[in-house]
């Protein structure tokens, strides 16, 4: 399908906003954040469409009603402020300025390079504190190594689906594509889980997640390993790497662009790890790589994904040129 130009220049907008500003903080404690008000939908729709007392099938078919709903209701919210904003002056702008609240370059940075802080500050103990608000481990198990590899896979990851998915998305169907795709993972974090409650009801939640991030992740991975010298590591390698490695995490997607970050720091990420009290056997990603790694790697992860970010602005704006 072909892509709108101005469409283009909202994409550059956002990313130039998000990467200086980010989320003001100021800003979303006096009003909810739009991912806060999506997750209130699913939370509804949870507490009254998921019932105990149904059959499995009834309570999948309950779930594929639920994310009907939120998906429908994002793109209508998004079609609207398309709509409003059409003939304002400066509404290219504004659309940049609302897209960009909805794009986590600038969040996930800092929220990693606390980690990297939290080391140097506090030690071990400050780092399991806060690599445990971004991975869903349990911290108190977390060697030294774990937790620089926590910390670097949820860079890798987020990389792709909170930042190069929501901007294809925006850049192939606007805003509406943008509050779509978000509403699709919100309602994946909060019930695409495997437990008792939400296996059946939260399966199309979960299910749609992983094809609306299919075509993102792979990106994601592909401008990793571009990048991948800002490490001191090889594009080749990295492309290979990603091509032989990705099928081995439990995720469709997640692989992808772990596995670029593995070969590009040359450390080797994913495997057995723990989350609560359930130990996941996972075959590593670059198996061959460093299994200690250490906090300058998470320093050096972060310089991969900024130039990966700044590539990925680059991409769209010589788009934009060449349109």
């Amino acid at each position: 399908m072909p892509i709108d130009p101005e469409t283009l220049v909202v994409v550059v907008i956002a990313l130039a906003v998000d990467a200086i500003i980010g989320d003001p903080d100021a800003v979303w404690r006096r009003w909810p954040h739009p991912v806060v008000a999506i997750g209130r939908l699913i939370a509804l729709l949870d507490d009254g469409l998921n019932r105990q007392t149904w059959s499995r099938a009834r309570r999948k078919a309950a779930g594929v009603v639920a994310i009907i709903i939120v998906v429908a209701m994002a793109i209508a919210i998004g079609l609207a402020l398309e709509r409003a904003l059409r003939h304002v002056p400066g509404g290219l702008v504004v659309s940049g300025i609302l897209a960009s609240i909805l794009i986590a370059q600038n969040s996930l940075y800092r929220h990693v390079a606390r980690v990297r802080a939290a080391f140097a500050e506090g030690g071990l103990p400050a780092a399991r504190k806060a690599v445990a608000m971004i991975v869903g481990r349990n911290p108190d198990v977390l060697d030294e190594a774990a937790v620089c590899r926590a910390a670097i896979e949820s860079c890798a990851e987020n990389f792709a689906d909170g930042v190069v998915a929501p901007v294809v998305w925006l850049a192939l169907f606007g805003l509406p594509g943008l509050i779509a795709y978000k509403a699709i993972n919100t309602a994946d974090s909060m019930i695409g889980h495997r437990t008792l409650r939400h296996q059946d009801f939260g399966w199309a939640a979960a299910r749609l997640d992983d094809l609306v991030n299919l075509l993102p992740a792979r990106l994601a991975g592909l401008l990793i390993a571009i990048v991948a010298p800002l490490a001191n590591g090889s594009i080749t390698e990295a492309l290979k790497v990603m091509w032989r490695d990705a099928r081995n995490h439990r995720s469709p997607n997640a692989g992808w662009p772990e596995s670029a970050m593995a070969s590009a720091l040359g450390v080797a990420l994913a495997g057995p790890r723990t989350y609560g009290d359930v130990t996941i056997d996972d075959r590593f990603l670059n198996a061959a790589g460093r299994h200690d790694a250490a906090p300058n790697d998470i320093d050096r992860a972060l310089r991969v994904y900024v130039g990966a970010c700044v590539l990925q602005a680059s991409v769209y704006a010589v788009l934009i040129v060449a349109m």
